[in-house]
């Protein structure tokens, strides 16, 4: 069981990264990686509600839509369920820790929408054979831990960047992207890798 556990956790930090490989939550990705500490709380608080999402939503789909025959509905259910969690970490963070609440700004109730949050937890249940608890718990968790990666990595070059001599047409967000695809590039040499343990 833990080598399937560490195994699940290696594909979705390195070979599936949400960001970097399946290209989801590309917005708070560019939005929040000027500063390192900046993007340091924003993939936190992802890693946190992809865990919590991914936790909620299993015992949605297992415990409510399936017996009541009402799988058409979670996609329904699931964003009103991210929703709620990103509001508690919103009012967690407003009250424990303002500064990060007026860092992130815009980008903290974003999470909501964020589609790797919603894919996580879609494809929890769409695994063959789905997923139980645990597995889509550690699944979201590394996954989290894999857009905390992309977007600290990110911001590290974007800090970089400031201090770099760049062409005038390419400064900007247009070196941001080029950029991110570099470092998209770096990730994609994971593709192809299976965890067996």
């Amino acid at each position: 069981m833990i080598a399937k556990l560490l195994a699940i956790s290696l594909t979705a930090i390195f070979v599936q990264n949400f960001v970097l490989v399946k290209f989801l939550g590309i917005c708070p990705f560019l939005g929040v990686s000027k500063k390192v500490d900046t993007a340091l709380g924003m993939g936190m608080a992802v890693t946190f509600v992809m865990t919590l999402a991914s936790m909620m939503t299993y015992l949605c789909q297992n415990y409510i839509l399936a017996p009541l025959r009402i799988e058409y509905m979670q996609t329904i259910a699931f964003i009103v369920i991210i929703a709620a969690l990103v509001q508690f970490v919103e009012m967690f963070l407003q009250k424990y820790i303002p500064s990060l609440y007026s860092a992130l700004g815009i980008y903290l109730p974003l999470i909501t929408t964020n589609c790797a949050v919603l894919g996580v937890a879609l494809l929890n249940i769409q695994q063959d054979p789905p997923y139980g608890l645990i597995e889509s718990m550690v699944n979201g968790f590394a996954s989290g831990l894999g857009f905390l990666l992309a977007i600290v990595l990110f911001a590290g070059v974007r800090e970089r960047l400031e201090f770099s001599d760049i062409p005038k047409s390419f400064q900007g967000f247009p070196i941001a992207l080029v950029s991110a695809s570099l470092l998209a590039l770096a990730f994609m040499g994971f593709s192809g890798m299976s965890f067996n343990f």
